[in-house]
């Protein structure tokens, strides 16, 4: 029996392909707004390469603080002088992004059904950014302001996916065992949660990889059709 539901955000609640049509012009912005303090090709390199630090994490550090070790150092100033650049940059311009990405009709419905039907509900969006550009994608998407046992975010995660890691510590702050936990995306990444013993469900989008290199999902389909499925594993009230 299902106990918790994990939705990955970019190509399954909202309607993003992130590396294609999302990326390119976050990092358009983000070089012009920062253009008085790094060349965009030094900003882009060292964001880059500070990614990568939170994708090797050894998971004694927050992603946060992974990145942050790297990227400031890169580009030879103080966190204490741009963070609040940055921070200015997801209050003003990052929102104006939104035009990239469009809303999908079933999101909401499907993650207040699973609220309603007493399910644990996490976003499991791969924690690559901070907490305040996840909350103003899930904006985008319609499903903010749920009361959600989990966000992933850069500030409160130790790793990204598809490291089995990730999973791991998503399930722990759920106090919810891997079989009892369904992993719902559009990546070969989301579907690796499989591996723990997690049921999947394949949401196809323009991002999912013709083969995949991870286990065949359990499920695959529109949004829409996760609703027959938590029915199906709808948790007993207590």
């Amino acid at each position: 029996m299902l106990k918790a539901v994990l939705f990955d955000l970019d190509g399954t609640l909202l309607g993003n392909n992130m590396m294609e049509d999302f990326v390119p012009p976050y990092f358009e912005r983000l070089s012009t707004w920062m253009a008085e303090y790094v060349s965009p090709e030094r900003l882009v390199a060292s964001i880059q390469k500070a990614s990568r630090a939170i994708a090797e994490s050894d998971g004694n550090q927050t992603n946060e603080e992974a990145f942050a070790e790297v990227f400031y150092d890169l580009l030879g100033k103080s966190r204490e002088e741009l963070e609040p650049c940055f921070l200015a940059f997801y209050a003003r311009e990052f929102p104006k992004l939104r035009k990239f990405t469009h809303r999908k009709p079933a999101a909401r419905q499907i993650v207040e059904t699973a609220f309603e039907m007493e399910y644990k509900v996490a976003i499991a969006t791969n924690p690559f950014f901070p907490r305040v550009a996840i909350e103003e994608r899930m904006k985008w998407a319609g499903v903010h302001g749920f009361p959600y046992d989990r966000v992933t975010t850069y500030e409160n995660s130790h790793f990204a996916k598809p490291d089995l890691r990730y999973f791991e510590e998503v399930l722990a702050a759920l106090a919810c065992r891997p079989a009892e936990a369904l992993m719902v995306g559009d990546q070969a990444m989301d579907m690796v949660a499989s591996e723990l013993g997690c049921q999947t469900f394949l949401v196809p989008s323009g991002a999912t990889e013709p083969e995949m290199s991870a286990p065949d999902p359990n499920y695959q389909g529109r949004l829409i059709d996760v609703l027959p499925v938590l029915e199906k594993e709808k948790p007993s009230s207590p």
